[in-house]
């Protein structure tokens, strides 16, 4: 059986009904999408379990603050593991945590 994982981007203008694609191997069914916001992450989130998925990444946009709301957001029913940028290229330099938290 595949193991299925999510990838959970965050861009300014990303809408995750639009911005959202899928990568399919014989070992991974892999679910990406783009989001606007930390609310936003932990609604994709939560529907992302209610499909099956069992493992998210979040992008290097997402702090502390922004990891910790999607780790509680999906209780348990997925585990969670982030890209790490002190300061993100393609959010001006800054955490997600000074733009959104």
């Amino acid at each position: 059986m595949a193991l299925k994982a999510a990838f959970i981007f965050i861009a300014p203008d990303a809408d995750p009904k639009v911005h959202r694609s899928q990568v399919a191997t014989g070992a991974v069914e892999l679910t990406v999408v783009g989001v606007q916001n930390y609310a936003q992450a932990e609604q994709v989130a939560r529907s992302l379990v209610e499909e099956g998925i069992g493992a998210i990444e979040l992008c290097g946009g997402f702090g502390h603050e922004g990891t910790a709301r999607v780790v509680q957001a999906v209780r348990g029913k997925a585990v969670v593991g982030v890209v790490r940028f002190d300061c993100h290229p393609g959010l001006e330099g800054k955490s997600g945590d000074a733009l959104f938290g």
